[in-house]
């Protein structure tokens, strides 16, 4: 028996309580074999092992981590996934199969099912960090843990057969392919998973500068959370072998990082906030940390869990230069199945290039609101409007006014925002019995909360909104 196998046979004897192999396909090609650990604490580990897409290194870099992990409390679940042969879209969807498995058998297997993340290894993890930036909302995981990555699929700058392999000889043709797939050029403000990448600075298969790096870069940019520990010496592809020099150090790092999550309860009253710049936290770094959603969750505590879903530049009008219902965070948004929604739109609408569709301003809000409550289509066939906001239906939507623009910066009107938005905003939410929050008249404080564009709150101002509307929220 290896060195491996014997410490993977006496790690299971000590710390877990049961292990299983499923089947991921009906061929049984693709398997997952799970690891439960005696003391579950909810989290869940889905395992990437590398190779290079062309065999699977599932020893050092899949089933030995399983100890650690369960004694952590970590269910651990690695992932056999089918080689690419062609077809990417075969180890993709093994990956996927698996966490969806481990979400649908959360309650069964202890685990919080929005608290599964993704470890992968080499060219596991850049098919780790494929799902985290190209997989839908449930099945996208909820943060992701980069061994030595391969990140770029230009094999110039990466692991040429990983490339290869992933996209094939033909793939590797198509600049549009590559760059999809060089995950580092996908990465999603607010909605690619918090990561770690850990990396060796010797890496001579895959090089850091132009893959690991160029990772953490691209979420750091984009205001992610991610964190990156690069060991001076250990090259490629030493995983959770006790051979490697910084071993002890890895485990101690990965796990602080791990502790130092912030995890949604899973009971927790799930809050989506639906915007443009404002929400997205323009102008504010690290977002994700400081903008008004993030300083929200921190007022209403961990029995709320709020996510920030705006996008910069987005207008509610579907004929608007970029609407918001045609983008990913709005498909996110509905995936998340929040019981409330704050919106926060119109701010673009005001732009000259917009506004010309002023007209079908208040038909793309209610198309908004019918999507989020279908409950409410009968509404839209009369024309009494609700005696009283709703409250106890989920979701809880709650309707904010444009905050004011104090400069026309980019052609953006306060006053079309005041004559003509917000009295289509009060008079849609009067017919469904929505709640608005006057954010024009209550975000006061003029330029001492603003940037110098005169249209983004700064940091106070971005604590002045998360203050309003917590205080509605709570009431």
């Amino acid at each position: 028996m290896t060195l491996s196998l014997l410490l993977l046979a006496l790690g299971s004897q000590a710390q877990t309580a049961r292990k299983f192999t499923l089947n991921l396909t009906d061929d049984g090609k693709a398997q997952m074999v799970c690891f439960l650990p005696t003391t579950p604490s909810g989290k869940a580990i889905v395992g990437v092992p590398g190779g290079g897409y062309s065999m699977l290194s599932n020893s050092h870099e899949g089933y030995l981590a399983s100890d650690w992990l369960n004694q952590q409390g970590i269910a651990y679940f690695v992932v056999n996934y089918r080689l690419p042969d062609g077809d990417r879209t075969k180890p993709m969807g093994d990956v996927e199969q698996g966490i969806r498995t481990v979400r649908d058998s959360a309650a069964v297997w202890g685990i919080n099912p929005r608290d599964v993340g993704i470890m992968g290894f080499s060219a596991g993890g850049h098919l780790a960090s494929v799902i985290s930036t190209h997989a839908e909302w449930d099945v996208r995981p909820d943060f992701s843990i980069l061994f030595y990555p391969v990140i770029s699929m230009d094999e110039r700058v990466s692991h040429k057969w990983s490339c290869r392999n992933f996209l094939g000889e033909e793939g590797q043709k198509d600049p549009n392919l590559v760059r999809d797939f060089s995950t580092d050029k996908v990465v999603r403000r607010h909605l690619t998973p918090p990561a770690v990448i850990i990396s060796a600075s010797d890496d001579r298969l895959v090089p850091f500068v132009t893959n690991g790096l160029a990772y953490y870069q691209a979420m750091r940019q984009a205001g992610n959370e991610c964190a990156m520990y690069v060991y001076p010496t250990g090259d490629h592809g030493f995983g959770f072998g006790p051979w490697f020099k910084y071993h002890d150090q890895l485990l101690t790092d990965l796990g602080n990082w791990l502790k130092t999550r912030q995890t949604p309860k899973t009971d927790a009253v799930r809050v989506a906030c639906i915007g443009n710049s404002i929400t997205d936290g323009h102008g504010i770094d690290m977002a994700t940390a400081y903008g008004y959603p993030a300083l929200l969750q921190k007022r209403l505590g961990d029995s709320y869990w709020v996510r920030n879903f705006g996008v910069s530049g987005r207008t509610m009008l579907n004929k608007g230069d970029m609407p918001y219902m045609k983008e990913q965070a709005w498909k996110d948004a509905l995936a998340f199945s929040p019981d409330i929604v704050v919106i926060k739109l119109g701010t673009n609408d005001s732009k000259p290039q917009n506004w010309q569709y002023g007209n079908e301003f208040g038909q793309d809000l209610e198309q908004m609101i019918l999507a989020l409550r279908p409950d409410l289509a009968q509404k839209s066939k009369k024309s009494k409007k609700a005696k009283k906001p709703v409250t106890d239906v989920k979701p809880r939507i709650i309707l904010c006014t444009p905050i004011p623009a104090i400069k026309s910066t980019w052609d953006i009107s306060d006053a079309v925002i005041t004559n003509n938005i917000i009295p289509i905003q009060q008079e849609i939410a009067a017919k469904y019995g929505l709640e608005v929050v006057d954010l024009h008249t209550l975000f006061n404080g003029g330029a001492e909360l603003m940037l110098d564009d005169g249209i983004h709150p700064n940091g106070k101002g971005a604590e002045r909104l998360a203050e309003i509307i917590a205080g509605n929220i709570s009431k």
